[in-house]
């Protein structure tokens, strides 16, 4: 049992002033060998009051593409808070479900009229893969159409009496195949009263109070949002709707840092935005920047250093087209635009490359310069810094003459004030 009881005190850490940031609470879900079996999310960005639809959208968004220092999703299940109005919305499409159990709110005293309407929705999560966890109101009655689709029954310690856990957790145990979660535990005696009656799955200050990461996002430009948008609602080519991204620094980081993540569940690492356009489809890439569209700045304007990150990439990508492949081109911008992400996320470059998952060969082009990719980059910054010595050497070794490269840099910086244009 567990060593190091806490003392309790409200839940989670309090809200962080405003403009601090998304900011995201994570608390574990630990099985009877103190093993961490998944994570409930909790949104500490919104009041206490202001759960709603456009909250769980936000939450499931921020932790499938923040930009930490730590991995927030990482291979475990989460736990998400819903409300019935969410659990409809578009956002579900871009989840891998077998990672993510849907916590389902009851229904008050209108559930009697409400459990047979709601009923199909969670259905079909369930046919979709999604695990639901339901508190243990579950197991009332009224809900007894509920029942045979919960995947998990949460036990309120808080408010449930020694005597009530007992006869709960016979029933759930006749009646359902729902592994059973007693949170809220804050004593070793709750601890031991509940293992007593075979629950296997806890959560409480007594195993680990919430601990709150800072979920940080590269926020694209409303204008590039809107004109992605119209591109995808127009089912525009493939061709056009890659250009698109790769005008915005940050569409094409929040597209990669999506599209790699482990709430995705792909199996091979996408490294270029033709690839991450294709596999997710015009559908789930519609929905992703509908989303992405709630975290925006205002301005159609985009910051310093992402104006010079797609600068930078559109002069490596033209550059190696000279002497790559196509897709080795795309990966040339791709190197070129993440080659900022220092700057972009307040962080070192190392972990803020880490977050994307690239292959090896692009990692060591970002961090060591040693081979093809490392010096076209090398040469673009000679060419933002005006550094006669670097660009010589590189455009040397790259075997790429003065004219070539000026041309592209022209043209880079063209194609770029294309977009701040409108």
């Amino acid at each position: 049992m567990p060593s190091t009881p806490s003392a309790p005190h409200a839940l989670g850490p309090s809200a962080p002033a405003p403009g601090a940031g998304a900011m995201i609470a994570r608390q574990a879900i630990m099985d009877d060998r103190q093993a961490v079996v998944g994570y409930e999310l909790f949104n500490r960005s919104r009041t206490q009051t202001g759960h709603t639809a456009a909250s769980d959208v936000l939450l499931v968004f921020t932790a499938l593409s923040h930009a930490g220092s730590e991995e927030l999703v990482g291979r475990m299940l989460i736990f998400v808070n819903c409300t019935h109005e969410s659990l409809a919305g578009g956002h579900l499409e871009l989840v891998n479900p077998d990672k993510v159990v849907l916590e389902i709110p009851p229904l008050g005293h209108v559930a009697a009229q409400e459990v047979q309407a709601r009923l199909p929705i969670l259905a079909g999560l369930r046919a979709r893969g999604f695990h639901l966890a339901f508190g243990h109101q579950v197991l009332e009655s009224a809900y007894a159409p509920w029942l045979p689709l919960a995947d998990y029954i949460k036990l309120d310690m808080a408010v449930l009496a020694p005597d009530q856990l007992a006869v709960l957790v016979s029933y759930a145990g006749r009646h359902s195949q729902a592994r059973l979660i007693a949170e809220k535990i804050e004593t070793a005696q709750q601890y031991d009263m509940v293992s007593s009656l075979g629950v296997r799955l806890f959560q409480g200050y007594l195993f680990s109070r919430p601990t709150l990461v800072e979920a940080r996002l590269l926020s694209p430009s409303q204008a590039s949002i809107v004109q992605l948008l119209n591109l995808v609602r127009s089912q525009a080519p493939t061709s056009e709707i890659e250009e698109a991204l790769k005008k915005d620094a940050g569409l094409a980081f929040n597209l990669m840092r999506l599209i790699n993540s482990a709430g995705l569940g792909l199996t091979r690492e996408i490294t270029s935005f033709r690839q991450a356009v294709l596999l997710l489809g015009l559908k789930k890439l519609f929905r992703w920047a509908a989303l992405l569209l709630t975290v925006a700045r205002s301005g159609g304007t985009p910051p310093a250093v992402g104006q010079t990150a797609v600068v930078r990439g559109r002069l490596m990508e033209l550059l190696a087209r000279e002497f790559m492949s196509p897709e080795q081109a795309d990966q040339a911008f791709v190197i070129g635009v993440f080659s900022m992400l220092d700057q972009m996320l307040g962080m070192p470059l190392e972990p803020a490359l880490s977050l994307l998952h690239l292959p090896d060969e692009l990692a060591a082009a970002l961090l060591r310069r040693d081979n093809a990719y490392g010096q076209l980059l090398t040469l673009a910054e000679a060419c933002e810094s005006s550094d006669d010595c670097r660009f010589d050497q590189a455009a040397q070794s790259l075997r790429l003459s003065s004219q070539q490269i000026n041309l592209a840099h022209l043209q880079a910086l063209a194609w770029a004030d294309q977009m701040t244009q409108g």
